[in-house]
């Protein structure tokens, strides 16, 4: 029987690619392997530079491994105060935009207004303004109020510059939310600020997180603003004091420069990893209404 049912089953015949398939991929993957490469041609500079003592803008082995480069700009003046002056900054003006984000986005999600729409599109419009048109009035503003070299003042400025887009992001997120989770905490007697904080921002943890990453990212790579606005190096971020690698007259100090870019990327790194192991990267409300 189990004979004659296996010489009744069909023969498939190979599958055989056609040779117009076959090229198209081949050309695809070669495309993506040299896109690959320019991404990690600077990589393996970095890292290779960094252990280099003789390093040069060519990517090349080191005749003689040596973590001299590491030793030479790991000192408190060069790396540790700049990192540290860098995580006050990004911290503060996140968790500023993350705060304020939250509590301008609520009634523009909650409540229905015919001026929600040219509100959202004039924000809009100001996250598009490039920060160097701005910075010749700001400086005017901080040297009136006497501002400059004030941490805390720049770091309002880069949460400010980062709100737009944050708010943007946080509206839409908050859409997500089904609004019958606040109107069953309305009827148990809660008020509008006490479901926003207890419901849905506990919901909104992998959204938020999303927009605090962004604005520290944001806040960490910036150079323009803290260069302008804190004049004394003892206040200036990691970004600014990066900038004391190339000396005169074109001369750059590559070994210590990787070095250093290692050393700058380290917290971003950390920080991405806490988010995505803290918190999985999903954003599912799914099952929390039944119905």
């Amino acid at each position: 029987m189990s004979a004659t049912t296996a010489a009744r089953r069909p023969v498939r015949a190979p599958s055989v690619a056609s040779p117009r398939r076959s090229a198209t991929q081949f050309w695809a993957n070669l495309v993506l392997i040299v896109i690959g490469l320019l991404f990690a041609a600077p990589l393996a500079w970095v890292v290779l530079a960094s252990i280099d003592s003789a390093a040069t803008y060519r990517v090349a082995w080191p005749t003689k491994p040596t973590l001299d480069n590491f030793t030479e700009v790991l000192t408190p003046e060069l790396t540790l105060r700049p990192l540290l002056n860098s995580l006050v900054l990004s911290t503060g003006a996140a968790v500023v935009t993350v705060v304020v984000s939250v509590l301008a986005a609520y009634p523009l999600s909650r409540y229905r207004s015919r001026f929600n729409a040219p509100f959202l599109y004039s924000v809009l419009f100001a996250s598009c303004l490039p920060i160097t048109a701005i910075m010749v009035p700001v400086y005017s503003l901080f040297v009136q109020l006497r501002l400059i070299n004030q941490p805390w003042a720049v770091a309002l400025f880069l949460a400010a510059s980062a709100l737009p887009m944050a708010l943007w992001m946080t509206k839409n997120f908050m859409d997500s939310v089904p609004v019958s989770l606040e109107e069953a905490a309305w009827v148990d007697g809660a008020s509008a600020m006490r479901a926003l904080f207890t419901i849905v921002v506990p919901l909104m943890r992998p959204a938020l997180s999303v927009v605090f990453v962004f604005v520290f990212l944001q806040a960490w790579g910036n150079f323009f603003v803290p260069f302008v606005l804190l004049l004394t190096p003892d206040w200036q971020p990691a970004a600014v004091s990066i900038y004391a690698f190339f000396g005169q007259y074109g001369t750059i100090a590559y070994g210590r420069l990787a070095a250093y870019s290692l050393l700058y990327s380290i917290p971003v790194l950390g920080l991405y990893m806490i988010v995505t192991r803290g918190l999985g990267g999903t954003f599912a409300l799914s099952g929390a209404v039944k119905g």
